[in-house]
């Protein structure tokens, strides 16, 4: 399956999340991409690849539409609150409003199954050739008084200086920043970035964001903007 084209910008620098549940395609697709140069993590479950997508690294997404767990809109929807990681859309469903439906949901592209190998590495090529000529970081990157998150490189900086953070507590910290001023609440934080279901008893969500604050104020930025919404969840000011 692979294919004799060559792409000058593959290289292990671009990271691909394929979501694929057919065990097949998801392997023929991750060795083709891999062939051209491509840094490939393969998932095949909605709910996962949510998580992954949050809290780690990666240029490019290649989404089938019907998966287990979360469907690949449902998983678009959600994580176009939070992320702007390009996303091409691989679906057995060919209908015009189903393309409508998946660009209307945040998709860069649409590529109905079944496709021809060449196809899909000049379809992203063409996705990651448009989002890295453009001028600057602006559409990945969030800045509230010096404080900058890079959701493409999942790197946080304070006035140029790296802090470091865990993934989990990026995904955490993305999501509320790219939702200033907006209460997250507890479940959804709970499903979306430490994929797992919300109980009161739980107090893992509480620790990271105190460990967040903590780093927060150590860097120099006021971590007491990431505030505790008693009885709802959190939010940052």
């Amino acid at each position: 399956m692979p294919s004799s084209l060559a792409f000058q910008n593959a290289t292990p620098e671009f990271e691909i999340l394929v979501v694929e549940d057919d065990n097949l395609l998801n392997e023929q697709m991750s060795e083709l991409l891999t062939a051209q140069g491509y840094a490939v993590t393969s998932c095949f479950d909605g709910d996962d690849a949510l998580h992954l997508a949050v809290t780690q690294s990666f240029n490019l997404i290649l989404l089938d539409v019907m998966l287990p767990g979360k469907d690949g809109l449902t998983m678009l929807n959600i994580l176009r609150s939070c992320n702007n990681i390009p996303v091409i859309i691989v679906s057995a469903k060919h209908a015009e409003e189903e393309r409508i439906k998946g660009l209307s949901a945040g998709a860069d592209d649409y590529l109905a199954k079944p496709f021809n190998s060449q196809e899909l590495l000049l379809r992203v090529d063409s996705v990651l050739r448009r989002v890295f000529k453009q001028d600057g970081k602006a559409p990945y990157v969030v800045n509230i008084e010096g404080l900058e998150v890079d959701s493409l490189h999942q790197q946080v900086s304070l006035h140029g200086s790296v802090v470091s953070f865990t993934p989990i507590e990026f995904g955490l910290l993305h999501i509320l920043i790219k939702n200033q001023g907006q209460i997250l609440l507890k479940p959804f934080l709970y499903q979306v970035v430490l994929n797992k279901r919300f109980s009161q008893y739980d107090r893992s969500l509480d620790m990271h964001m105190s460990r967040i604050r903590k780093k927060l104020n150590n860097a120099g930025w006021d971590g007491s903007r990431l505030q505790t919404v008693h009885g709802k969840g959190y939010c940052i000011k």
